[in-house]
C-alpha cells in the first residue's frame, strides 16, 4: 500500500486547492460489547423501599443511564496500552404490585463496573493551551499530559428482568459514596443498608469504548464550505404549509409483526408491506 493516495474529485471539484494541516482526534484502538449484565442490585429511595417492603410482585418498565466515569491508566511493562475502567450509573423504574389494586411505581440506583484494555500508542509531551477558562481568571490551561482520552458510547440499556429477594439471602456490598450529581437525579435519598428486600436488575447493554489522542493531519482542501441551500421563513399560509405534510400512514396502521423482524434485521429498508 503506497504512502501516500491523492484524493479523488468532491462535489464538482476535479482536484484539491491546497493541503491543510487540521488538528483532530485519531481513535488508536477500540471494542464494542453486547452485555448482558445478570443481576444488578438496585439501591431503592426511601419511599420505594417502604413500597417494596408491602409488595408481592414486582414488574420491570424502564433503565436510564444517567452517567459513566471513566478512567485511564497505563498497564505496567507493556507500553502503548492501557486500561479503561468504566463505572456506569443507572435509574431502574419498576412496577410494583401489593395486591388487587393499581402498581406503585418505584425507583432506584444500580450500577456496573467494567474494564477492557486498549491501545492508546505513546506519548510524553505536555500540553498548554491559552483558551479561556470561565470563572478561572481569564489564566491558561494547566498542563496536562499527552494521555489518550477514553470514550464510551453507550444506549440506554433494555431491563430485561427483576427479581426481589430477601436482605439474609445473600451477601451484597455496600457504597455510601455516591455522587452528588448521581444523588440528585432521585426524589428522596436512597437506602443503601441490607435490611429489608432486595431489588435485582438484568440489564441488556450495547456500548463501544475507544482511545482517542490529538493528532496533526495533513488533508487535501477542495474549497470553503458554503452552504447552498437558502434559509426558508415561514410562510404567511399556515394551510400551504400543511399541504407540505405527508400523510403519516404507519400511525393508523400499524406494521405486521413479519414487518417489524425484516426491518430490525436491515432487510425492508423504509418501505412497510400490509395486508
Amino acid at each position: 500500500m503506497p504512502d501516500k493516495v491523492s484524493p479523488g474529485p468532491l462535489c464538482g471539484n476535479p482536484t484539491p486547492k491546497e493541503a491543510v494541516c487540521i488538528h483532530t482526534k485519531k481513535v488508536y484502538d477500540s471494542c464494542r460489547d453486547k452485555e448482558c449484565l445478570m443481576d444488578l442490585r438496585v439501591y431503592l429511595t426511601a419511599p420505594s423501599q417502604a413500597i417494596l417492603e408491602s409488595s408481592i410482585n414486582v414488574k420491570p418498565k424502564t433503565a436510564e443511564l444517567l452517567w459513566a466515569y471513566i478512567d485511564v491508566e497505563p498497564v505496567p511493562f507493556n507500553k502503548g496500552f492501557y486500561t479503561v475502567d468504566v463505572k456506569y450509573f443507572y435509574r431502574i423504574v419498576a412496577d410494583a404490585f401489593a395486591g388487587l389494586g393499581r402498581p406503585k411505581e418505584i425507583s432506584g440506583l444500580a450500577t456496573y463496573d467494567k474494564r477492557t484494555v486498549l491501545f492508546g500508542s505513546e506519548g510524553s509531551v505536555r500540553i498548554f493551551s491559552s483558551q479561556y477558562l470561565p470563572q478561572e481568571g481569564d489564566i491558561q490551561h494547566f498542563e496536562r499530559t499527552n494521555l489518550p482520552i477514553g470514550v464510551v458510547e453507550v444506549v440506554d440499556p433494555v431491563i430485561l428482568n427483576t427479581k426481589v429477594l430477601e436482605g439474609d439471602c445473600c451477601e451484597d456490598s455496600i457504597f455510601s459514596d455516591i455522587p452528588e450529581s448521581i444523588s440528585a437525579c432521585f426524589d428522596d435519598d436512597l437506602v443503601i443498608s441490607d435490611n429489608g428486600k432486595r431489588l435485582y436488575a438484568t440489564l441488556g447493554q450495547f456500548s463501544i469504548i475507544r482511545l482517542e489522542r490529538d493528532i496533526q493531519l495533513l488533508m487535501p482542501s477542495y474549497d470553503v464550505c458554503m452552504p447552498e441551500k437558502e434559509c426558508s421563513g415561514n410562510t404567511d399560509d399556515p394551510c400551504e404549509l400543511f399541504q407540505r405534510f405527508r400523510f403519516p400512514v404507519d400511525e393508523f396502521f400499524p406494521p405486521k409483526i413479519s414487518d417489524m423482524v425484516q426491518q430490525n434485521n436491515g432487510a425492508g429498508g423504509s418501505s412497510r408491506r400490509r395486508r
